[in-house]
């Protein structure tokens, strides 16, 4: 395994483990960290949809966000995006237009994935900027947080 590799597997752990707040909140335990160009972790967020009643308050868009602020600038060159899911067209699109190097994640987005599943914005050659996407680091345990949670909550509905 690469450096670059062991890197994003450590950086995905840390992004599951910031995941396990979701549920707290009601919220899908979905989380995103963006890596500066040395690999450090320079923001992390959580998806707050339910938390903040904000539909566009998946945890891409909230780190993002929060590592334009940190760095003084949107154009995020040279960082990474590492998230637990799959991005969302809305998020896959955000990323590519903040110019971030390249999206990690960990689990297949079936149902609205937008980095290769579904929809591949990223590689679309009608973006004006393309970074690259690296899919399935810890692909089993980010998936399990998802599934785990739905299971619970169709559970607590049949209660």
């Amino acid at each position: 395994m690469s450096q670059a590799q062991r890197s994003y597997v450590e950086a995905m752990q840390q992004a599951i483990e910031v995941a396990k707040v979701g549920p707290i909140t009601g919220d899908l335990p979905i989380a995103a960290l963006v890596l500066n160009e040395q690999g450090e972790v320079i923001a992390g967020a959580v998806n707050q949809r339910e938390a903040l009643q904000d539909p566009t308050a998946h945890a891409e868009v909230l780190v993002l966000r929060e590592a334009a602020a940190i760095r003084g600038d949107w154009h995020l060159s040279g960082c990474t995006l590492v998230v637990t899911l799959e991005p969302c067209p809305m998020c896959a699109g955000a990323a590519v237009l903040s110019r971030i190097d390249r999206i990690v994640f960990g689990a297949w987005n079936e149902e609205y994935g937008a980095c290769g599943s579904h929809w591949d914005l990223p590689r679309d050659k009608r973006m004006n900027h393309r970074p690259e996407v690296i899919a399935g680091i810890l692909a089993d345990e980010c998936g399990n947080l998802v599934r785990d949670f739905m299971a619970e909550q169709r559970m607590q509905e049949d209660s």
